[in-house]
């Protein structure tokens, strides 16, 4: 491996280099290893999951080349675009279903919540999907594990409804109203009952994650009680 070229992106424990035309290196800036993430990526990519291709990783596992893919993220388009809305929550509610029709590798733990044996992205939100030209693509695997899809989709609705929203009054109100129709409408392509049962589940891993706020934490906690109460029969 040769040393990148100018920094790209930051995340929250790796960065993004130029690698050449066609690929990038995610470098981790704590020394984790990156072995998992390549295995996962690779498995998902052979049963034709939507996912970067692993190029070459270090052999201390903390520098990953995988493809290069242009396009936004479905973040910045909903920012841009807000009347698509409903396609792009289908997209990503598509993501998911088809994420969850994989079983997962042989060495990837359990995530939160029920046991099961389906791969699980645990990351899966508009930020971390690619629009590309070949159609939208899923990055940063750091949390693949396994379990039930209802977790992951849980998971991706507590993110979601929980971010703080960098905004003045006025553009917050409206921004969160837009947030709230895009997760309902994402929410409305699954049981929403087994996922709402999910909530408390994921919510307890979550507030672990030293990333986030404790205004954060605290709208998680209560999206888990008031749909988590509701679910129950």
């Amino acid at each position: 491996m040769h040393e990148p070229g100018s920094l790209l992106a930051s995340g929250r424990d790796a960065d993004i280099f130029e690698y050449g035309p066609t690929t990038v290196l995610r470098r981790s800036r704590k020394g984790r290893s990156l072995a998992n993430e390549a295995h996962v990526m690779t498995y998902a990519r052979a049963a034709g999951y939507p996912v970067p291709a692993v190029e070459e990783i270090s052999d201390d596992g903390t520098d990953l080349v995988m493809e290069r893919v242009t396009g936004p993220s479905m973040l910045s388009v909903l920012g841009r675009r807000p009347w698509s809305l409903d396609g792009n929550g289908a997209i990503l509610a598509d993501l998911h279903l088809r994420l969850h029709d994989i079983a997962a590798p042989d060495g990837v733990g359990a995530g939160p919540g029920q046991p099961g044996d389906r791969l699980l992205h645990l990351d899966l939100h508009p930020l971390n999907v690619l629009l590309s030209p070949r159609g939208p693509v899923v990055i940063d695997w750091t949390n693949a594990c396994r379990g039930v899809g209802a977790t992951d989709v849980a998971l991706t609705w507590v993110l979601m409804m929980s971010a703080a929203i960098p905004a003045g009054r006025l553009a917050a109100a409206v921004l969160g109203r837009a947030r709230s129709l895009f997760v309902r409408r994402f929410v409305g392509h699954f049981d929403r009952e087994a996922v709402a049962a999910e909530l408390a589940s994921v919510v307890a891993w979550k507030v672990h994650d030293p990333h986030m706020s404790a205004a954060e934490q605290a709208a998680m906690w209560r999206l888990a009680a008031s749909e988590g109460a509701a679910a129950q029969p």
